[in-house]
């Protein structure tokens, strides 16, 4: 940040690793020198944890404010004024912050939360929002093997968070056929009895007679008879006022279970939830178990995740659940998750489906992707001239004949 390039660096950790604290800290150095920042997160409860997050620990430093879709237009005409006119040093929100109407007076850092979860061209949006040098730092808690970031990332830096906190524990994970449901509510019993909350999970809000899910509604009902008022709801068609009044009694544990649908999976953080369930496992993807699994263990507890599953599991989601029951190391789950789902489109359009490729396999040709590095780097460095490349990009272009004749 303080070179006279533009950063343009990906920040990567596990789930609760820190990265934003780094981020915050990177917004505070911007701040410092004169420019403004915008963080965009996937979420509005995720843009509402940050903002908070910022007002209770750096008021003295800074003036935050949030802006999402919901926020009122007399509030958001102000708020767009005093962006304007250098008031707000940092604006957090979700796809709000690159709309046209909105100019910055002086944007230097454009931070970008779970950028997975955005589209190419809404990254590049914003990032236009601050011109040619504004900073870009983009984060993600979804770890991606390294040939893949060489892939995507390429014409970025990479920063690792490989450790956690030193009070964290590793999470235990386990599995449960659904028939067994009864001692899974027996070990919630006990949990409860020690203070602790859990998270439940389902993948959907109502009932579906065309899907064979749990449903959100449903499993609170039935929590409901057992556990009477100590249990809430929270899904994506509430309102905000109605997530916010629910999520603020969890954490101030006047309920001792929340049931949600897949809503939570992205940077919610309450310390005293150490206990996960999630209903229908076999039907998510690694990453997404993982980031759900990643509600919990955040505090100095030990903590578990459950996964629960309907008879007849496919191969695939049996190799799921079983490598999420062998690790908590975010990198290697993506490697599994990569070589079960396969690639997709790398470049963000398309989320998963095996991936031809003319010459080299990020997996099968690591070395290939090493080498291509070190020379890309040696011919900015030397400021080779790419037409010297003419005849290797001719032959590119016949690959796929050769492939076919070999």
């Amino acid at each position: 940040m303080e070179s006279k390039q533009k950063m343009f660096r990906l920040l990567q950790g596990d789930v609760g690793s820190g990265k934003t604290i780094v981020s915050v800290i990177a917004a505070l150095n911007a701040i410092k020198a004169g420019y403004q920042v915008a963080i965009m997160s996937p979420t509005e409860i995720l843009a509402i944890q940050h903002y908070k997050f910022i007002l209770e620990n750096f008021n003295n430093f800074c003036k935050a404010e949030i802006l999402t879709g919901k926020t009122e237009y007399k509030k958001r005409k102000k708020i767009l004024n005093n962006l304007l006119n250098n008031k707000i040093d940092i604006l957090i929100g979700t796809h709000s912050l690159f709309q046209e109407k909105i100019t910055y007076f002086n944007l230097g850092l454009i931070i970008i939360d779970e950028q997975h979860k955005f589209g190419v061209n809404q990254r590049k949006k914003l990032s236009d929002k601050g011109g040619k040098d504004c900073d870009v730092l983009v984060m993600s808690a979804t770890p991606i093997p390294r040939t893949m970031m060489m892939t995507i990332y390429g014409d970025m830096d990479i920063s690792l968070i490989k450790s956690k906190p030193k009070n964290r524990k590793p999470i235990k994970t386990y599995s449960k056929n659904e028939t067994k449901i009864n001692e899974v509510i027996n070990f919630i019993k006990s949990e409860i009895s020690k203070k602790n909350q859990v998270f439940w999970v389902c993948p959907l809000i109502k009932e579906s007679k065309k899907i064979d899910h749990q449903s959100a509604i449903e499993k609170y009902k039935y929590l409901s008879k057992i556990f009477k008022d100590k249990v809430d709801i929270v899904h994506g068609a509430m309102s905000k006022e109605e997530k916010d009044k629910v999520l603020n009694k969890f954490n101030d544990r006047k309920i001792d279970i929340l049931v949600s649908t897949t809503v939570i999976e992205v940077g919610i953080d309450f310390p005293n939830a150490n206990v996960i369930v999630i209903e229908n496992s076999n039907k998510y993807g690694l990453s997404q178990l993982h980031q759900l699994r990643g509600r919990v263990g955040r505090g100095n507890k030990e903590s578990s995740c459950i996964l629960m599953f309907k008879a007849g599991l496919s191969e695939n989601a049996r190799k799921r659940i079983t490598i999420l029951k062998n690790t908590n190391d975010g990198f290697k789950i993506a490697e599994e998750d990569l070589k079960i789902r396969g690639y997709g489109d790398i470049l963000g359009f398309k989320q998963s489906g095996l991936k031809k490729y003319n010459l080299a396999d990020p997996i099968q040709h690591e070395n290939l992707f090493d080498i291509a590095e070190q020379e890309i780097k040696k011919i900015e460095k030397n400021k080779i001239k790419i037409n010297n490349f003419n005849k290797l990009i001719k032959l590119y272009d016949k690959v796929a004949v050769i492939n076919e004749t070999i």
